[in-house]
């Protein structure tokens, strides 16, 4: 097992329609308005750019985004990761009961020095901190989408 790999997977079922989910969703720049836990998001170009994430632990995650994949009749976003984490991140938005769902997957490598060391002892407390980071992203999002 190579304990600095994670694959996370969460489901955000939300009362919105999926095209207003996705347009959200697609807007990556906008993240930090509506989900805590991204600090900041700086666009460099068309398709890519540079993010910053921190949750409950003391520590900020700073990653290059490329864009791999931009499909809104699939309902799919998704992009290629570098820097601290590497690897891909993917958004597939669904409609499910009279809103929509939207499906994120990740599967990552750490690369930032402190969380390899740590990776052995600490990979439970990493796995509780990225859910805690995805609730509040779905809680902003669901806001978010009510207010507009």
């Amino acid at each position: 097992m190579d304990w600095c790999r994670y694959r996370f997977r969460s489901v955000w079922d939300l009362p919105a329609a999926p095209e207003a989910v996705y347009r959200v969703l697609e807007r990556g720049e906008e993240y930090p308005r509506w989900w805590p836990q991204v600090r900041a998001v700086e666009v460099a170009g068309e398709d890519y750019g540079t993010a910053r994430f921190r949750s409950l632990l003391p520590y900020d995650l700073r990653v290059t985004v490329r864009a791999r994949r931009r499909d809104p009749v699939a309902g799919v976003l998704e992009i290629a990761l570098d820097g601290d984490l590497v690897g891909w991140s993917r958004w597939t938005v669904t409609a499910h009961d009279a809103g929509a769902r939207a499906l994120f997957e990740q599967d990552v490598e750490v690369r930032k020095p402190l969380m390899r060391r740590l990776a052995v002892p600490c990979r439970p407390v990493f796995r509780a901190n990225h859910a805690l980071m995805m609730r509040g992203g779905r809680r902003g999002l669901a806001a978010y989408l009510e207010a507009v």
